[in-house]
């Protein structure tokens, strides 16, 4: 009897372990069924925990968004660090070969680090600029008005001394005056409904500089003075290029400018191009490294070049066509090529090296030197500029009474084609 209940519970044992192994098969198998099917609120396991990572990280990887008003650095926005290209333009057909160009090719994979450095500027302009104009309208201070701008720039281009920040100050010019007025500390100037406005601002990394203008009119009947300009700085892009002489843009630009005409307060006028304003080749902290690109018919032969740089910028007047310097003076810069000149001021040597530190060869205003706490320089300064030092900017004025507008682009003459480096959806 006894070794019969030993046997049965054998028995009882081994069914159990085989039931218990089918429950766990069972168990196994439905668990690689439903390994996709993990349910969050239900006991951790190991496929939950690599699901619940996964999207953790997905969140992260999320590109961020600029906020209105622009506050996050450009770079933030681009954490790959490649920032996107200018508009792409093809050269003419005697230099169409260069797109299929190994060679060619080659160069441009070679220059990339500087070409990305020159297009983090040109986003920085193109998002400053798309926010200034959504709330740039009548009654403004003009000093508020180039203060938004100039912090955000900063702000967004993550100013770090003199290997990024502003290029030049805000140029907002108005009416008769075409270029080099910003407002000097306590300067009261409003801004009109029946004033034009050309918004000339730059931004630079390592030196790259983006120089890029617009123009402001509030009141519907200056819209063809400023389409003559837009036009005719697009035809001037559209016909630069590597071998390009530089008085042919000049005779393109013309042509197209003065094909517009203005009636303003019910006379008509003839829109002219300012025959004494160019555009400019671009160095590195160079603002006008060497070339001109005038707006009229007529000036050099020389050619553009392969690598180049180029501000293309033309100015439409209703007046006389011709600028001369006039009122209180703003825009200053150190001379590029100046040598080491003897000083007797010590206030005059202090001055400098404060433009060296902060400015180098770019150009600055009034405004900048009260912001790092210079004062008292007037005297300093002009010393620094009858020494030939550095050379002052007054403003550039038409006849009073008249109007002019202005576009500018900054174009980069690649081996292969030509990129216009600030081109945006505005214009």
């Amino acid at each position: 009897m006894r070794m019969n209940k030993i046997k049965q519970q054998k028995l009882s044992i081994q069914e159990n372990l085989v039931n218990a192994g089918d429950k766990t098969t069972t168990s196994q198998s439905s668990l690689k069924d439903d390994e996709e099917d993990v349910q969050a609120d239900g006991p951790s396991s190991e496929p939950s925990k690599k699901k619940k990572k996964k999207s953790k990280s997905k969140k992260k990887k999320e590109p961020l968004e600029q906020t209105n008003p622009p506050s996050i650095p450009v770079h933030e926005l681009f954490p790959s660090g490649e920032y996107p290209e200018g508009e792409i333009q093809q050269y003419k057909d005697d230099n169409l070969w260069r797109l299929t160009s190994e060679e060619k090719r080659e160069l441009e994979r070679l220059e990339k680090p500087m070409y990305n450095a020159v297009r983090q500027a040109a986003e920085v302009h193109r998002q400053v600029r798309k926010y200034m104009r959504s709330i740039i309208k009548p009654g403004m201070l003009m000093m508020d008005l180039c203060e938004t701008l100039e912090n955000m720039v900063r702000k967004l281009i993550k100013e770090n001394g003199l290997q990024a920040g502003i290029a030049f100050p805000t140029g907002c010019s108005l009416n008769w005056v075409a270029a080099h007025w910003t407002p000097n500390s306590g300067d009261k100037t409003v801004l009109q409904y029946d004033d034009v406005m050309k918004l000339d601002f730059g931004t630079h990394m390592d030196g790259h500089i983006v120089d890029c203008a617009f123009t402001v009119a509030f009141n519907p009947m200056f819209n063809p003075l400023l389409e003559a300009s837009r036009e005719a700085t697009n035809t001037g892009i559209k016909e630069s290029g590597i071998d390009v002489r530089l008085c042919d843009v000049g005779a393109a630009i013309q042509e197209v400018m003065e094909s517009y005409e203005v009636e303003i307060n019910g006379k008509v006028f003839q829109v002219k191009s300012i025959r004494n304003l160019n555009g400019h080749s671009i160095g590195p902290y160079q603002i006008h490294a060497g070339k001109s690109v005038p707006i009229v018919k007529g000036g050099e032969q020389t050619k553009m070049e392969e690598g180049e740089f180029y501000a293309i910028e033309t100015f439409a007047s209703t007046g006389k066509g011709y600028v001369r310097e006039d009122l209180e003076c703003s825009h200053y810069m150190k001379n590029f090529d100046v040598g080491h000149i003897p000083l007797r001021l010590p206030r005059a040597k202090q001055l400098l090296g404060t433009i060296n530190k902060h400015f180098s060869t770019l150009a600055f205003c009034r405004r900048y030197l009260d912001r790092i706490g210079e004062t008292k320089y007037l005297m300093a300064l002009k010393n620094l500029c009858d020494a030939g030092i550095v050379q002052p900017y007054p403003p550039l004025c038409d006849v009073k009474g008249s109007y002019v507008s202005q576009f500018e682009h900054t174009i980069l003459l690649r081996p292969t084609c030509k990129e216009v480096i600030s081109r945006g959806d505005d214009y």
